[in-house]
């Protein structure tokens, strides 16, 4: 069963607002196209780590989307319990708005560790049949959970470099 619910789940990864050339507007847009894309190929369930940058942005392109189509889903793996904590008011408030809307969310270890965030991507990575990034090509959190989706023969849809696949 649960093979069968990934063939049709996707989750995302990429950078955070400052280590991207492009503006959130540019990358948003390039979201949405990604995410258009892979609805029409039939995924309908999405799952964003809820980090700020691409996580976000894409969430948020969900939600907006589920409005106009009921069978999407969206899930949220919170890398940990305190996470939220480290937002700023406006982050805060757009955080908390995708949390309320999401179809499920998941704290996905129950303390803070070192390696916390690279278990949340890898959590996604293992429900998911495709990987949409925003991955500038830099050594990063991203490019671990690229080479995680690799070494498992999960597709990686890179919106920075069509060429990436």
């Amino acid at each position: 069963m649960e093979n069968e619910k990934r063939l049709h789940r996707c989750c995302f990864t990429g950078h955070r607002p400052e280590k991207l050339s492009l503006s959130e507007n540019e990358v948003k847009h390039l979201l949405e196209k990604a995410i258009d894309n892979v609805i029409a190929d039939g995924y309908v369930t999405f799952i964003t780590g809820m980090a700020k940058g691409t996580d976000i942005w894409a969430a948020e392109i969900v939600l907006e989307k589920k409005k106009r189509n009921d069978a999407l889903r969206l899930i949220c793996a919170i890398p940990h319990p305190d996470f939220e904590k480290r937002r700023g008011f406006f982050e805060e408030r757009r955080y908390n708005r995708i949390l309320k809307n999401a179809d499920y969310v998941t704290i996905i270890s129950d303390h803070y560790y070192r390696a916390c965030y690279q278990k949340r991507n890898e959590w996604m990575v293992d429900r998911s049949s495709l990987v949409i990034a925003v991955w500038n090509g830099q050594p990063s959190g991203t490019k671990n959970t690229i080479d995680y989706a690799d070494r498992k023969d999960v597709k990686v849809v890179n919106v920075l470099d069509t060429t990436m696949q």
